[in-house]
């Protein structure tokens, strides 16, 4: 499979997630919630580790990618934290548009950080993926 499948597919379950999430942390403090979701995702992650025998590449990691990794784990938790939060205040179909603009933050951050093109179309598609996460977020 390309990325786009995999991209897709990402995409789907995200959409998932946001309905599950939202049913899910009703009655509970966001943040509980947010801890029950990461044991099953550390469970799931490695399970699928340990099945495909990659443990043992473990050792292979060097200090720079590992510290990389280590901080996107802690970016992730703190916008899980962040999101199950915000759905227990708001709508899923707010919460989740305006979550989406990290889309175009990402965008922004790949440019600055990468050194990433970003061509006028990149542009044009940030400034209509904003507009309709806005739109959509906030409409009445």
């Amino acid at each position: 499979m390309n990325w786009l499948i995999y991209a897709l597919l990402s995409a789907f379950f995200a959409a998932v997630i946001a309905i599950l999430a939202k049913i899910g942390v009703k009655d509970v403090n966001s943040n509980l919630a947010t801890a029950i979701r990461t044991v099953v995702i550390l469970l799931f992650a490695w399970g699928i580790v340990f099945a495909q025998n990659l443990q043992k590449d473990f050792a292979t990691i060097d200090r720079f990618s590992l510290t990389f990794l280590i901080l996107s784990g802690i970016a992730t938790g703190l916008s899980w934290l962040f999101y199950f939060r915000a759905l227990q205040l708001g709508t899923a179909s707010q919460v989740s548009p305006i979550d989406k603009l990290s889309l175009v933050i990402t965008i922004i951050l790949a440019a600055i950080i990468l050194k990433e093109k970003v061509t006028v179309s990149i542009v044009l598609g940030a400034i209509l993926m904003s507009l309709g996460a806005i739109l959509v977020g906030f409409g009445k």
